[in-house]
């Protein structure tokens, strides 16, 4: 059986931005586990950016690709997992790692289908997992100058929000 785009269910409210406008965008996955906890997975040591550190899920749009077909594709590549639900627009962030290219990132918290317990990491990118509630949260900090818990104030609001849902 297929899984389409059509078959994702979209919060009300929620508008994805247009990808087709010459800007490098991102979508990010805050994926939301049943319980109300955040996963969260390693970028891998060798990585160009953020390597060795606790990241969401997500990725660059390709071009041609929606905000939401986006979504869809880095959750399945980077988990194994199928996009079920977009629950809401958490965060909105403009940024550029030092390359000079400035990336237009959307943050979603969606829910998930597939066995939580075993996401299939992408080889080479992601070396591991944590499910993420309030106490977990302080380990997401490491290998990062701590001007940088962009991860741990989004998985917050990502933990927020799941609870509120």
């Amino acid at each position: 059986m297929t899984h389409g785009i059509d078959d994702i269910e979209v919060a009300p409210g929620i508008v994805f931005p247009d990808t087709s406008d010459g800007r490098t965008h991102v979508a990010g996955a805050i994926i939301a586990a049943p319980d109300g906890r955040i996963f969260a997975q390693r970028r891998s040591p060798d990585r160009k950016v953020f390597p060795h550190c606790w990241d969401i899920v997500g990725g660059h749009v390709e071009p041609g690709e929606t905000m939401l077909a986006g979504l869809v594709r880095e959750v399945e590549e980077e988990t194994g997992w199928r996009l079920r639900r977009v629950e809401a627009e958490l965060f909105r962030l403009d940024w550029d790692p030092g390359d000079g290219l400035t990336r237009h990132e959307v943050d979603y918290l969606v829910r998930v289908d597939g066995d939580l317990d075993a996401p299939r990491l992408e080889a080479g990118k992601h070396t591991e997992f944590l499910w993420v509630d309030e106490e977990a949260l302080p380990l997401l900090r490491d290998a990062r100058d701590p001007g940088d818990y962009f991860i741990t104030d989004i998985v917050k609001l990502g933990l927020d929000a799941a609870r509120d849902r």
